[in-house]
Order: structure tokens, then sequence, then C-alpha cells
């Protein structure tokens, strides 16, 4: 029954669904890295400006009974899982490509012929899939040796590591989209399938790998762009994680029709549809790959891919893939649409309403649903709603203290007004009487913009922060140099000479942590923690009571 509807209902449109899942779960990562066999100092020694030690409150004698405990879930496991789902749904989307679909009976019918029994056939055919996820996992694993944890999360904000981001998923593109195909040496393929024919065990594990290597021409596109996503979350097991969804979305249908061969008579036949699939995977690469030049841009201060730029590049893609769905664009490798189908009508209206919604947010609509995607909304250069308390640029707060340091640099976000430098952010909040909240970020962090576009934007939540705390933004992966009486050595023995860096070694020493969004609330005069910090929390109700009670903290 399911097959029969799958069927009808046309792999391309489940390769869509599958991909709105993928990036919907790409939305709920969490910046961050594990901060195992890091050495942590209790100061900071920066000429000049020193940033005073911010204390856990446990140090200072404050009871218990005055810090939440309402922490939220570990942010680590958060971007575990949805690393792992990203790699599902990857793996499903790789079963629909054209080096992969055809050898499925193929591969199967084999079991089915060679072995003893029905028992066996599925044996052979389990074990088959388990090497499938040994050989896709150890290749995680290896990318996480071969860079370690420090190095992952500097992935994430490194402007270099971003641009060949950004080039290597414009190859991804390309090469879905037809220009070439990316293969592996033929003699590398040619050696396992001569092993293959070993039989036994042996004979298995050479034909998995044989399946990776000859299906590296659809997969790796595929693989890359997980892989460059996982490691840029900084979680350590990132990777082999997203390598084990990736093939266990992979071996299991090899198990599946083993048990139920059958069902093979049941699967659509190859043809050019297959070749769809490629081509919208590949229109996709190409708005992903935007996301990594973005982040070279905002980290390095070049100014001119704003979010106007971001938006109408997004919006020309995704009218090109609705043109393309209808027919109406062809590439020299496809078979022409002889007739327009349902489920193929159905996608492109979803895609040209998509691009549709885009529309709005040239003119400053907040677009809160690909908001972690898109620039700020202060690199706007035309917002109809930059009046608006909540939305836009913040051109209408005032700053009764003149200029702050840094201002120049960093975009100021949803209507506020936040410093951006620690000891500033200090002395003006013990003048003023209000609680400090301190929030480090990043340029490439994806969910410090979604909570400044969907959580910060609620008006009790926006009211809090502007009228009862002394914002602090806190940059951990900004490039500008840092003046050369600042520039210092850490303990570690790691050279601080930009602003990124000394934040970034700021966060990790004081609270053992290095994830962005990540925010601490603490008294001025005493630097005592009033909550227990936490990272993104996209319930404004639960980010609120965070921000309510460090406030009732703060005025016992």
């Amino acid at each position: 029954m399911f097959i029969d509807v799958f069927k009808k209902l046309s792999l391309s449109g489940l390769l869509f669904l599958i991909l709105t899942l993928s990036g919907s779960s790409l939305f709920a990562q969490e910046d961050t890295i594990s901060t195992d066999g890091i050495e942590f100092s209790e100061s900071v020694p920066v000429a000049d400006t020193s940033v005073q030690a911010v204390k856990p409150s446990a140090q200072k004698g404050q009871s218990a009974a005055n810090v939440s405990t309402d922490a939220p879930p570990k942010a680590e496991d958060q971007t575990l899982w949805a690393i792992f789902i990203a790699g599902f749904a990857g793996g499903l989307a790789a079963l629909l490509m054209p080096c992969i679909f055809p050898m499925l009976p193929l591969t199967v019918s084999f079991f089915t012929k060679s072995a003893d029994n029905k028992g066996s056939a599925i044996g052979k055919a389990s074990l088959y899939g388990l090497f499938i996820i040994v050989i896709y996992v150890v290749l995680g694993l290896l990318v996480t040796v071969f860079f370690g944890a420090d190095a992952l999360n500097d992935l994430s904000t490194n402007g270099y590591f971003n641009f060949f981001f950004f080039l290597l998923l414009v190859v991804f593109a390309a090469s879905f989209l037809g220009a070439f195909e990316i293969t592996l040496p033929a003699s590398w393929v040619n050696k396992m399938d001569a092993n293959s024919d070993k039989g036994g065990i042996a004979g298995l594990f050479f034909m998995a790998a044989t399946l990776a290597l000859v299906s590296f021409s659809c997969t790796g596109p595929i693989i890359g762009t997980l892989l460059v996503q996982a490691a840029t979350t900084g979680a350590l097991l990132g990777p082999a994680i997203g390598m084990f969804g990736f093939s266990l979305a992979l071996a299991i249908p090899f198990a599946l029709f083993a048990m139920f061969p059958k069902l093979l008579s049941s699967l659509p036949k190859s043809g050019g549809w297959l070749n769809s699939v490629k081509v919208v995977l590949g229109f996709l690469e190409l708005a992903l790959a935007l996301k990594f030049l973005s982040n070279v841009d905002l980290a390095y201060h070049w100014n001119w891919f704003d979010r106007e730029i971001f938006l109408v590049l997004w919006i020309v893609i995704f009218t090109l893939m609705g043109f393309y769905l209808l027919g109406k664009l062809a590439f020299s490798h496809d078979s022409p649409v002889q007739h327009l189908s349902i489920p193929r009508l159905f996608l492109a209206i979803v895609v040209f309403s998509f691009s549709l919604y885009m529309v709005p947010g040239l003119w400053g609509a907040p677009l809160k649903s690909i908001s972690a995607f898109l620039p700020p909304m202060s690199t706007q250069d035309f917002n109809l709603l930059s009046n608006n308390p909540g939305q836009g640029s913040s051109s209408s707060s005032t700053n009764p203290e003149g200029a702050r340091k840094y201002a120049d640099l960093f975009e100021k976000p949803a209507g506020l007004n936040p410093f951006f430098d620690y000891d500033e952010a200090v002395q003006y909040a013990k003048k003023v009487g209000k609680p400090i909240m301190i929030d480090f970020t990043g340029h490439a962090c994806v969910n410090c913009r979604k909570m400044e576009a969907d959580v910060w934007t609620e008006p009790n939540v926006h009211k809090r922060i502007n009228e009862d705390y002394v914002l602090v933004q806190l940059y951990v992966d900004d490039k500008t140099e840092l003046p050369e009486a600042e520039h210092f050595v850490s303990p570690e023995g790691r050279e601080i000479k930009t602003i990124g860096k000394k934040w970034s070694y700021f966060q990790a020493s004081k609270y053992k942590a290095n994830s962005q969004p990540f925010y601490v609330l603490l008294d001025p005069a005493t630097e005592e923690i009033l909550a227990e910090p936490q990272g993104a929390n996209f319930d404004a109700n639960s980010y609120l009571g965070f921000l309510d009670k460090a406030l009732n903290n703060y005025k016992k």
C-alpha cells in the first residue's frame, strides 16, 4: 500500500519534503563546541583595557536559591539530533539519485538469487547495509580526528574556510546542474569491485565500498554539504553523527527489500525524473552556498553583500527552479517534459509561493521563517518598518553617553542600542543602576540571528531588554584587529590580536563555554551571575521568564 501511494506521489515530490525537513532541522542547530580538553584561566591579561574577571556566583558565595536552575536542554544534544535528522534526510535524498536508485533492485536481486533461503538473503542484505553505515561513519570520524574539536569551531568563524565552503558548494551545485561529474579514480572502483567477488563477509564489505565509490558522483555533493554543515556547528561528533544518519537512510532499503522482494516490482522505473531530482538539488546547493559568502562579508565588514542582495539572489534562484519544474527551463542532459504531472505542478506552486514570500523582505519584512539564514535586518538599505519598535534598524535609539566603542563596526539589532565592549558596559550599568545582559554572539551564528529576529522582537521581550538591562554584544568571530597595545598572549599560548579572539577567550575562560548565542545576566556592582546562563531559547515566554528571574534577583 505504501509503495503504491509513494509511486503516485512521485519521488521528486518526496525530495522536496525531505529537503524542507532538512532545512528546518538546520535552523534548530546550536552553534556550539565541546570544551573538553580546554584549560581555563582565571584572568584575561588585556593591556590597558583589561576585561575584568566574571566569577560564577557560587565562587562569590551567592546562595543557590537566588540563581535560576531552569536550564534549557543541552545545546550539544540539540545539535547532534538536528545533525542526525539532516543526515537521514540527505540519505533519503541520495536514494533518489541516478547513481543509486537503479542499483537498488539489482543489488537486492543479487542477494535473493545467491542466497540458499530467505533468511540468508536477509542476513546478507543486513550485513551489507551495516558495512555501508560503517564506511560512512568512519568517514565522519576521520573529519573529526583530522580537524579536532577546536578546529571544527574555528571552521564556522574563519573567513577563509567560509569562502572555501562557498566555492565548494557552488562546484557541487554546478555538478548537479550537469556542468560536469565529480568522480573518483576508476582504478579505485575496479579494485573494490574485484575484491567484492571474494564472497563471504569480506566480499560484502567490498560490495558496500564499491557502492560508495560508484555513487560518489551523485552522493559526493550531498555528503560534502552535510560534512560542511556538521563541521561548522563545532559539535565534536557532528560529522560522525551526520554520516550515521546519512548511511542509515541509505542502508535501510536494502534490508527492507531483501525481506520483502515483491515490493521491488512496485518501485517506479528509472527515467528522466532521476535527473530532475539532481537539478533541483543543484538549485538548493547554490542557494545554501550564499550563506557562507554572507558569513565572510559580515566577519570582515565588507558591507557589500547586504540583506537585499541576498534576497534578490534567492528569489531568482527559486524562481528559476519553479520554471524548471514547469518544464520551461531545460538543460542539455534533461529529458523533454511531455506533460506536467500533478506532483510536479504542486512543487512548482510551492517554489513560486516561496519566491513571492521573500519579495516583501526587500522592503523590510522580517521573514521570520528564514531569518536565521539572512544577513541581519540592520544591513537593509531601505526598510519601511524602521520606525516600528522591535523591527528594522535602531536609528531612533539615542545614546546619552555619546559614541560607544566599536559602534561603527557592528549593526544594532531589533531597535536596540547595545554596547560592544564589556568594560564600557559595566561602567555604564553601574551608573544607571541596571543589570548587564551579555550576548556572546557571532556573525556566522545562525541561531543568534534567529533569536534577534524571532524572540527579541516580541514586544514584552524587547521592552524588558531595552528598558531594564544594559545590553552588551560581544562578537567572538570578528576579524577586526585590536590596537597593538591591547594584544596579549593567553596562559595557554594563544595570541590574541582581534576583537573576536578577545571575546571568544573571555567567554571560554570565564564561563567554560564556547557556544553562541550564550546569554549571561550579571549584577554590574559585584559581577555575580543573576541566573543560570543559557543559549538559544526560541520560546519567547520561557526566555522572558529567564530575564525576569534575573531581574528579580538583582532587585533583591
